[in-house]
């Protein structure tokens, strides 16, 4: 593996969702991160078809028993940073929380994601994506006007507002390691997250900028000029003309004249130009009106399917997708010296060429084999 985190050294609890994710930004960026999964050892190991557990090899350890844990615990001296997905006391419980981890390595950085934090009222609780998002406050804005809010897929908590806050707090406490030689734990949650993320929709509340309602602001597909239109083969093309510029390109290419329209940003006729807009685009296939507007900057995009979107000219000319031997996104973002890269197809290494990996002797495999350690 390359890339500018290359010598980091990481341990991830196995989890679900944004934990994941994060193992594999990171691990694409060059992090040595091993896997601690739950599981048999014994069980045939192969390639697995999740992503998610890409660029970064697993070992199957039984955290409960005393082995299990004398395990963790000698990788951790090794180790410059932990992460685990757990509900708060569970780690603890183990006999594995930051205190016990950060007395046998006093450097150590402690990623902890949960959706609803480590302390509060509802820490305890059980939820997933929607639910962090729906008392962040994220969910409520998302949807049309006279509707109820859409789900936005797992996109806003679990990666967005988890896996990647969880990474950057981590990154910046093993900077901070570095500088002072003392580690610290990262409460990473996706309420958190996801709540900051609406950093800007709260200053445009403040300055009376938006109106606390769904689908009649300028972002949010209340305006004319930023929605989504269905065109004449049932697909879709997506219009984000919002500064003056691009929305007279736009009025260009729809075939319109600004003179003998309301102004753009006049909301009173925002539906009635919406229905105007959308019988002019259904006029066309989708790949027309990207013909259309291919050499003009009017924000006018075609709406790809994921699969379309990892064979498109758009994409294919800057490899932002693998299409060999899976189609999977390539690492991002992208550094001028250090590249990241994809390691092979994910596998579930046999446990001993992983721990030996991480300077652990045959014969301390052994002797931890003997009782226990692993799953």
């Amino acid at each position: 593996m390359s890339g500018p985190l290359t010598g980091l050294k990481v341990l991830e609890f196995a989890s679900i969702g944004p934990g994941p994710y994060a193992g594999m930004l990171m691990a694409d960026l060059g992090a040595d991160i091993l896997r601690l999964e739950r599981g048999n050892a014994s069980a045939p190991q192969g390639p697995t078809e999740d992503l998610l557990l890409r660029s970064r090899s697993s070992v199957t350890v039984d955290l409960k028993s005393d082995a299990g844990r004398e395990l963790v615990l000698e990788l951790t001296e090794r180790a410059d940073a932990v992460m685990e997905g757990f509900r708060p006391g569970v780690m603890e419980r183990l006999g594995l929380g930051p205190s016990e981890l950060l007395s046998r390595n006093p450097r150590l950085v402690y990623g902890r994601m949960t959706g609803y934090g480590q302390s509060g009222p509802l820490s305890e609780r059980a939820g997933h994506d929607i639910n962090y998002i729906a008392v962040s406050g994220a969910l409520w804005p998302l949807g049309r006007a006279g509707e109820r809010p859409v789900a936005p897929m797992n996109l806003v908590g679990d990666f967005g507002g988890g896996a990647m806050f969880l990474v950057m707090g981590m990154l910046a406490a093993v900077i901070s390691a570095r500088t002072t030689g003392e580690g610290q734990v990262v409460d990473a949650a996706m309420v958190d997250g996801s709540a900051s993320m609406l950093t800007m929709m709260h200053s445009f509340l403040n300055m009376g900028f938006w109106h606390e309602e769904r689908g009649v602001n300028i972002l949010d597909t209340g305006a004319h000029f930023y929605d989504v239109y269905e065109t004449s083969d049932q697909k879709y093309v997506a219009v984000g003309a919002v500064e003056a510029k691009f929305y007279d390109e736009l009025l260009k290419g729809l075939g319109l004249e600004s003179a003998d329209l309301p102004a753009q940003m006049d909301r009173a006729q925002w539906p009635a130009m919406k229905e105007r807009f959308a019988s002019l685009f259904v006029m066309k296939t989708r790949d027309e009106w990207t013909a259309v507007f291919a050499d003009v900057d009017a924000c006018v995009t075609p709406v790809l399917s994921p699969r379309e979107a990892a064979r498109h000219p758009y994409n294919t000319g800057r490899d932002v997708f693998a299409l060999e031997p899976v189609i999977q996104p390539n690492p991002a973002p992208r550094f001028s010296k250090t590249p990241g890269s994809i390691g092979e197809s994910s596998t579930l290494i046999e446990s001993a060429e992983s721990l030996r990996h991480w300077g652990l002797s045959d014969e301390c495999l052994e002797s931890l084999r003997a009782r226990g350690a692993f799953a």
